[in-house]
């Protein structure tokens, strides 16, 4: 591109070329020279080095190779199989979390999903029976859309952590993948449901399916939101009860690990943990495609160059 230098390097050249003969060719006076001065040659007589100009930009242009560039990055590798089981009972309503236990436990799950490029993702809920919200996707969308959905009262209340436990092992039963996970969420004890938490824990260990449990809560009491005789709702302060041996049995007989969320940030540094813990093997391939742009400027040039040979053989003939 310092080439491009040259150009008003030569434009000064002719300028003085041209400015010296003009001053001599000003001495003669004769009727014919001043009436060929107004005519229209003498106006096009410096077209030609103007196109030939044109033309040298172009050309040197062309030779730098403009190119336009097109990123592409295809992300291939072997997922992780990971069923969320989240416990969607009444005292998810408590308000010891921001806004509470069940919002703070979406908004986690959601970030969760956005970390996971490759895994297959389900979504179970439970309270005093199970359901399976969405079946293992890769689809985010739907994920993300599935988890902000879920509200407290979908279900039967309770908290059958065994048939929650049951449905996501039940989800996994026919993956192929080697890395088969259940992450279960909950907030009290088992207190309900038609399969106990110990049977589900043994279908999980003879599935291969690491269970990773969370208990959420404070230590002491919370503040739970309860509708009065009138219909109003009136906030409460109830125990926090976790079955926590029962929690820690499930994920260390399965090979995960327990885990307690106190406070929001609690159980999104939690996700993180499990985030690392079970790693994806993914394959990340680069593609720089490159397209030239010189083309265009070549065919600039070839058409000044043409005008400028054609304008020399015919209407500028006579003129040096």
């Amino acid at each position: 591109m310092l080439l491009l230098l040259l150009v008003p390097a030569l434009i000064w050249w002719y300028w003085k070329k041209h400015s010296g003969r003009a001053g001599t060719l000003l001495v003669p006076s004769t009727t014919n020279l001043q009436k060929a001065s107004k005519g229209w040659k003498i106006k096009l007589m410096h077209l030609p080095f103007i196109l030939r100009l044109l033309a040298m930009a172009f050309i040197i242009m062309a030779l730098a190779r403009p190119q336009t560039r097109f990123d592409e990055e295809q992300v291939s590798g072997e997922g992780v199989d990971i069923v969320l089981c989240i416990d969607v009972s009444g005292s998810m309503l408590a308000q010891d979390f921001t806004p509470n236990r069940l919002e703070a436990a979406k908004e986690v799950a959601a970030q969760f999903i956005d970390t996971r490029k490759t895994d297959r993702i389900g979504v179970v809920i439970f309270s005093g029976e199970s359901f399976t919200l969405c079946p293992l996707t890769t689809d985010k969308s739907v994920l993300k859309s599935q988890v902000y959905g879920i509200q407290s009262g979908l279900l039967e209340d309770g908290t059958a952590i065994g048939s929650g436990l049951a449905t996501s092992t039940d989800r996994l039963r026919n993956s192929k993948t080697k890395s088969k996970v259940v992450i279960l969420l909950t907030d009290g004890e088992n207190n309900g449901g038609q399969i106990p938490p110990v049977t589900a824990k043994e279908i999980a260990k003879k599935l291969g399916i690491r269970v990773y449990t969370i208990g959420v809560g404070t230590e002491g009491f919370a503040p739970i939101p309860v509708q009065a005789s009138d219909g109003s709702i009136v906030m409460q302060r109830e125990k926090v009860n976790i079955d926590e041996k029962l929690l820690t049995q499930i994920a260390s007989e399965t090979g995960g690990q327990y885990f307690r969320a106190k406070d929001n940030e609690g159980l999104a540094k939690i996700y993180g943990e499990i985030d690392q813990l079970e790693k994806s093997v993914i394959e990340v391939t680069a593609l720089h495609r490159y397209t030239e742009r010189f083309l265009p400027l070549v065919l600039a040039a070839i058409v000044c160059l043409s005008l400028e040979w054609v304008l020399r053989l015919t209407l500028l003939k006579k003129f040096p």
